[in-house]
């Protein structure tokens, strides 16, 4: 009699946590322009962010319709995040945000992170339904892909998965940082090579290099506003991203333009083999920087960084021999 009783403390006791984390309705989310309040588990959410469908995809939330940001995919899905849609297929919207039509969709849920949503955007919507704008100090397009995962998770029911896909990505993050030490500290940059212009440590791609253990060079820092994602850069002076790697990146149609920057084979990340051609489908993913879409750009950019890394100027870095973009002596091998 004492066994079973004890087996059934030991049942009851293993059933509690999960009753125990199961996450109760409703919640609050705080933005900069309300706060939202959630009801219930949200079941038909409309997410106007240019991201955002990543994001819930990876809690394994299908939105009922997404806002298409750019590229050559109907649905607005890049590769990465196939096999997360499945055979699902959302409405897909693009461009300006449609009140009218949003209203019609008659979502319970809208995601607004990364959206670019105004104050008067936000005050309709919110009409419609709990809307998630940007978390309270940030800017349109500032948050960390962390933070923006953890408010989706809160706001759908699902913190708990949120948090071991966090913690998934940052622990591969940590080992790439421990197997490369000289990254740490290093100068790195993204370069948008249609423009020639600068993401910083407030935008997305600039976080993504500074998890990897990579500083903005010191021009940029000094001269990018606290809240400037993207700083232009003249033609005419390359000097500011002139870092220990140079990524470019491109959707393809830029690389004329990079072989005809003149002060470009000045440059010491040029001559020393130290730039990085990321294509369209890498770029998009940097871009992103989704919890789908990180491991693609981890998988695809650990080697190219280790080539541009190595402090050889012989070494070939793979992708920008592949466009045609390494200086003269290091594509011919001389």
């Amino acid at each position: 009699m004492r066994c079973f009783a004890l087996l059934i403390a030991v049942l009851i006791a293993s059933w509690l946590p999960t009753r125990v984390m199961a996450q109760s309705f409703p919640v609050e989310i705080e933005t900069i322009y309300g706060v939202a309040r959630i009801e219930a588990e949200p079941k038909r959410v409309v997410s106007l962010s240019f991201i955002g469908h990543d994001f819930l995809l990876s809690l394994g939330v299908v939105p009922y319709a997404l806002r298409k940001w750019y590229g050559p995919y109907p649905q607005g899905v890049w590769p990465w995040a196939n096999k997360a849609l499945g055979e699902a297929t959302p409405i897909v919207m693009q461009g300006e945000i449609d009140i009218e039509r949003i209203a019609a969709l008659q979502p319970d849920l809208i995601v607004a992170q990364w959206s670019g949503i105004t104050q008067r955007e936000y005050d309709l919507l919110s009409q419609i339904a709990p809307t998630i704008a940007p978390a309270p100090g940030e800017g349109d397009y500032s948050m960390a892909w962390q933070d923006m995962l953890m408010r989706l998770g809160k706001a759908t029911g699902r913190s708990s998965r949120a948090t071991e896909v966090i913690d998934r990505i940052d622990q591969r993050f940590a080992s790439l940082r421990q197997r490369h030490p000289d990254w740490q500290g290093a100068t790195g940059i993204m370069v948008w090579a249609g423009t020639t212009g600068a993401y910083t440590e407030t935008d997305l791609r600039g976080k993504f290099l500074a998890q990897l253990g990579f500083v903005m060079p010191d021009a940029i820092r000094a001269n990018a506003g606290a809240r400037m994602g993207y700083f232009p850069i003249s033609p005419e002076d390359l000097s500011p991203i002139d870092a220990d790697v140079l990524i470019w990146l491109d959707s393809g149609a830029s690389v004329d333009r990079l072989n005809r920057l003149p002060l470009r084979r000045f440059m010491r990340a040029y001559l020393e083999g130290r730039e990085i051609y990321s294509g369209a489908l890498l770029s998009s993913a940097v871009s992103h920087s989704s919890p789908l879409s990180l491991d693609y750009a981890l998988d695809e950019l650990e080697p190219l960084l280790e080539q541009a890394m190595d402090g050889d100027p012989k070494t070939t870095v793979t992708s920008s021999e592949k466009v045609g973009i390494l200086a003269k002596g290091v594509s011919d091998g001389s």
